[in-house]
């Protein structure tokens, strides 16, 4: 076997296998959070606004594609990404329902010998009770960028800004993890596995971005990427030894 016939089936197969990793890879780091979350039952160390980060800048990707074409693998990934992102909030809403299950009745104990009542538990913005309301606001969110993105897709300015928004959003994904860390001063509770593949998947995907020529916001925000799972790597080893 020559050098050039190697190269003829290398080339391909490392072609494919890039393919392969750049739609499924993103959704590795939170293999590992998910199985953590579902055995304990407690989601207090991860931030539920990751998955807001990543469900909004994969629907405002999906949309970009629309209005200019990029590598049909993008597109892929962010369909992908979609799905692992709402079984993340689906099982961290149903984490967060067993252990209001398991408080209610020792809060109903004590209030009912004081005479008073349990009061509901507090929501807020994307911290709903139920999966229900979570969806309701991401179709509301699709259908409104849908619609502004179709009305709009002639100007060149409004494309790029979008394309802008979208990958600048799932750059800053891991800013909440960071807050929620350094107010927390631990990292108790956060699978570092999850940062770790974060890490070295958004190594590979600016690598891919530069060498596919992808558009300029892609690589752009990777590099930002990269440098706020840095960031976190940081706090692991700062906050080492520190009860949750």
């Amino acid at each position: 076997i020559t050098e050039m016939e190697i190269q003829s089936i290398l080339l391909p197969l490392v072609e494919y296998v890039s393919v392969v990793f750049i739609i499924f890879g993103g959704v590795l780091p939170y293999i590992p959070q998910y199985i953590q979350i579902k055995n304990t039952g407690n989601c207090d160390g991860f931030s539920l606004y990751v998955c807001l980060a990543l469900l909004l800048a994969n629907i405002l990707r999906i949309f970009f594609w629309f209005c200019k074409r990029f590598e049909l693998p993008l597109l892929a990934q962010s369909f992908v990404m979609l799905a692992a992102m709402l079984a993340m909030v689906h099982v961290s809403v149903a984490s967060k329902r067993q252990q209001r299950r398991v408080a209610l009745p020792m809060e109903g104990g004590s209030r009912k010998s004081t005479g008073g009542s349990v009061e509901s538990p507090q929501g807020g913005f994307w911290n709903w009770p139920d999966f229900s309301s979570y969806a309701a606001f991401l179709l509301l969110f699709s259908a409104v960028a849908g619609f502004v993105s179709f009305a709009l897709s002639g100007w060149p300015a409004y494309v790029e800004l979008l394309g802008l928004a979208a990958v600048l959003t799932e750059a800053m994904l891991a800013v909440p993890q960071f807050h929620r860390n350094r107010v927390n001063k631990s990292t108790a509770g956060m699978s570092v596995a999850m940062v770790a593949l974060w890490t070295s998947g958004d190594l590979f995907k600016t690598a891919y971005f530069v060498l596919r020529s992808a558009p300029a916001q892609f690589w752009l925000c990777g590099l930002l990427q990269i440098g706020i799972d840095l960031a976190i790597f940081g706090q692991v080893f700062a906050y080492q030894g520190r009860k949750e």
